[in-house]
């Protein structure tokens, strides 16, 4: 049965011990940030927990963080199965959507206001980037808007500055699909209608993160994985649905080609975004369940929520493509969150022609233009989660002159500082200008054998490991030390 809400959701993460309440009082404007980046930074991702902070000075409304991409197992979690078990899921999702359906009325409307009384201030958004950040920002937003020609809906996830009580700013590049819609609006000097959602069926959100082309409906994409439709309320004052049993929804509608001032912000890339000229949601209503609870992502330096929960996503969205598509025997994909999750990407493949790491890098960095601005592609033999092992075959099974592939004129990362100067005009479209590297580090030819002991030796030493009596050198403290302050 999928999870019906988000509070089902947090029961369950709670019975895997998975997620940790924070019951400390903390300040949202300079603590969370503090907590969150240090439970990063010092708990291994396979043991991260997902963090709940229920007391936050001057605020009613406890926060979570890290429940989609605190660490893999959240994150397999949040689908309903182990790590294992995402690529299924993700198949499934892609392969059988299921629409959403309309129902009369939710929890997510269980409180009203309106005009003045729209207030989003009540709401605890964290300063995430202390003396950089303008302000709050909300980052886990799903942002729902639709094409005003097809009436299909896009959901996805920006960042939001809170500038007032009711007004906002929000950050969108040129090649995400809410653009379109903006710029289809000014095109004929119509507002926007948008909602920002907070606090929904996991499986929303991990839809909302991952790019689709455009046209797809992520709520039907979250129908197919959750084996169910997810049910829709009609917003108050706009023309939009949303998930029903949502904690919070912000109402709103962005002028047609009114721009402000929004930024700089901490990205995912580990360096403060660059500000500009973007539109401003003017909100119109605000809804939200009794007692409801804020959600958040930790974005920053990576590793971070945003970095886990892009990596999973992405990867069986990729790997699909690559297997079922293009018919390419792919062991494993893989986008180190060290890339922020789009910078770099890993292939291993089961090679059948010289061709095929070719046809996998252009496979992958044709489905979206996030995915590998340096993508490496090895022999399936290759663990590419190990990165001793990709570093071995960069070295043995490359050769720089023959099996370095650059090329130029491609779409640029979002947010990608290497692309361009901070003082650069962001109007400019050479800023979006950039280049790939495609590395093929797969044998060209019969090599010769692996200098290692036989394989049955070495499970036999496995097996009596314990009589050798061979033990760790345990790290000095002072280094232990020094790890956790970096």
């Amino acid at each position: 049965m999928p999870y019906r809400d988000l509070r089902h959701y947090l029961g369950t993460l709670e019975q895997k011990g998975l997620l940790c309440h924070v019951r400390a009082e903390v300040d949202k404007d300079w603590e969370i940030s503090a907590v969150c980046r240090r439970t990063f930074q010092r708990i291994p991702q396979e043991r991260r927990p997902a963090l709940m902070f229920d007391r936050i000075k001057g605020f009613q409304i406890p926060l979570v963080v890290g429940i989609l991409g605190g660490s893999r197992r959240i994150h397999a979690a949040a689908l309903e199965t182990e790590p294992d078990g995402v690529l299924e899921k993700w198949d499934r999702g892609v392969q059988k959507p299921i629409p959403p359906v309309l129902i009369s009325q939710g929890p997510c409307q269980e409180e009203v206001y309106l005009g003045e009384d729209a207030d989003i201030l009540k709401f605890p958004a964290p300063v995430w980037t202390v003396g950089q950040d303008p302000g709050p920002y909300h980052t886990s937003p799903f942002v729902i808007s639709k094409d005003p020609e097809t009436g299909i809906r896009n959901v996805g996830v920006y960042r939001i500055q809170v500038k007032g009580a009711r007004k906002t700013g929000l950050m969108v590049g040129p090649p995400r699909n809410m653009r379109q819609h903006i710029r289809k609006n000014d095109a004929k000097n119509r507002p926007t209608d948008v909602a920002l959602v907070f606090g929904t069926d996991p499986v929303i959100g991990l839809t909302a993160v991952t790019p689709f082309p455009y046209g797809v409906d992520e709520l039907a994409v979250a129908g197919g994985i959750r084996g169910e439709p997810v049910e829709l309320v009609a917003c108050k004052t706009v023309d939009l649905e949303v998930p029903a049993t949502a904690e919070i929804v912000i109402e709103g509608r962005i002028p047609p080609g009114l721009r402000e001032w929004e930024g700089p912000f901490g990205e995912y890339a580990g360096y403060m975004g660059t500000a500009g000229d973007h539109p401003v949601i003017e909100v119109t209503c605000v809804t939200h369940r009794h007692r409801p609870i804020y959600q958040a992502f930790l974005s920053q330096m990576p590793p971070s929520e945003s970095s886990c929960i892009k990596s999973a996503g992405r990867e069986a969205v990729i790997r699909r493509h690559l297997t079922k598509n293009l018919g390419l025997a792919v062991r494993d994909v893989y986008l180190p969150e060290s890339g922020g999750s789009t910078g770099l990407l890993l292939i291993s493949l089961a090679k059948k022609d010289p061709a095929q790491p070719l046809k996998a890098m252009w496979g992958a960095w044709s489905l979206h233009d996030v995915f590998g601005k340096v993508t490496i592609v090895v022999d399936d033999d290759i663990d590419i989660r190990n990165p001793f092992q990709v570093e071995w075959a960069l070295s043995f099974r490359m050769q720089p002159a023959d099996d370095v592939h650059i090329f130029d004129g491609t779409e640029a990362l979002t947010l990608d500082p290497s692309q361009a100067p901070p003082d650069a005009d962001p109007h400019d479209p050479g800023r979006r200008r950039s280049s790939k590297v495609g590395i093929d580090a797969t044998r060209k030819h019969p090599f010769p054998p692996l200098a290692v002991p036989p394989e049955e030796h070495l499970q036999k030493v496995d097996g009596r490991w314990d009589k050798y009596g061979i033990q760790e050198v345990k790290a000095p403290v002072a280094e232990v030390a020094k790890s956790l302050q970096t």
